[in-house]
């Protein structure tokens, strides 16, 4: 089969198309053919050498993908071979073959594109698993974003609208302010020119932000957030360490979580789809929620689309097109 491998740590220009065994089901997996990859930081994260695979999963790039499930390990009565689905992976997107966990694996919905479905398994366990599960973001609080038109970024303004949440968001223009208030954000925040401190500040702190920037932001969201209120942490682009005062958080009682999902258990990965089969799907179906598309990419093209992602001119999910 064709896949894109990481030929060294480095840029983009590592990515490399080249020709790969096709992978085995092994117990409860199954093997899907892949139509469309999606494309995630972690991806870029593992191109540079900054996030390795865990153990047993490929060393090809790719967290999530759509296609038509075409071979079933033993242990495996859903899906079947033949039907079409979107599915978290361990690894190995970027192929025309993957094997996934069986438990992993969601039915695309009714009303999306194959395409459109390949957006959905990275940011959606993401945001589900961080804002909903980890968070317990409810209906009336006030909720904050980083990156608010990025693949995370809207998924997550989405869905805590549409669980009855109050929602901001952080972003870099005015195109993509508009872009998340277009989505259900009651106000973005261009963070070039607004201080999302004082503005959470003014509304009475953010009961909850979700934040992949890290470094220097750290500190001011625990000042933007409300007594009581919760920092999510789930990436650190300008970096994972500042100096913090403790205090506050003892005083005013505030919680600091994160997670990666990569690493976790494939029993926790399960959950997480039982539970987006559960909540977030019939919103799917109902077209009350959907991925936001920026731009496609042929598989052999994945070094220009990391090149976009690492621009972050995109505004939502990038894909490779794949089958």
């Amino acid at each position: 089969m064709k896949a894109i491998e990481i030929s060294q740590p480095g840029g983009p220009e590592v990515l490399r198309l080249t020709d790969r065994p096709m992978p085995e089901p092994a117990n409860d997996q199954v093997v899907i053919k892949v139509a469309y990859a999606g494309v995630n930081r972690p991806d870029a994260l593992q191109r540079a050498g900054l996030y390795n695979p865990p153990k047993g999963a490929s060393d090809l790039p790719g967290l999530e993908a759509a296609g038509e499930v075409v071979a079933c390990g033993a242990g495996v009565s859903s899906p079947k071979v033949g039907d079409q689905v979107c599915a978290l992976l361990p690894g190995g997107g970027y192929a025309e073959y993957v094997a996934t966990p069986a438990a992993h694996c969601l039915p695309i919905p009714g009303a999306l594109t194959v395409k459109q479905a390949a957006c959905l398994p990275e940011t959606f366990f993401t945001v589900w698993s961080n804002v909903f599960m980890r968070g317990g973001l409810r209906a009336g609080q006030r909720f904050l974003v980083h990156g608010g038109s990025s693949g995370i970024g809207t998924t997550a303004i989405q869905l805590a609208r549409s669980f009855g949440a109050r929602v901001f968001a952080t972003a870099g223009s005015a195109e993509k302010c508009a872009a998340c208030e277009g989505l259900g954000a009651e106000k973005a925040f261009n963070y070039r020119k607004d201080d999302f401190v004082e503005k959470m500040q003014a509304l009475g702190g953010a009961d909850l932000i979700l934040d992949m920037v890290g470094g220097p932001y750290i500190q001011r969201n625990l000042k933007a957030l409300a007594d009581d209120g919760k920092l999510v942490q789930i990436a650190f682009l300008q970096g994972p360490k500042a100096d913090l005062n403790l205090v506050q958080l003892m005083t005013r009682r505030l919680t600091v979580t994160g997670s990666t999902l990569r690493p976790q258990s494939d029993l926790a990965k399960a959950r997480i789809t039982d539970e987006l089969r559960t909540h977030v799907w019939p919103l799917i179906m109902g077209g009350k929620v959907a991925p936001v598309m920026d731009q496609e990419f042929a598989l052999e093209e994945a070094a220009a689309a990391h090149a976009r992602m690492e621009s972050s001119a995109h505004i939502g999910k990038i894909v490779l097109k794949v089958g």
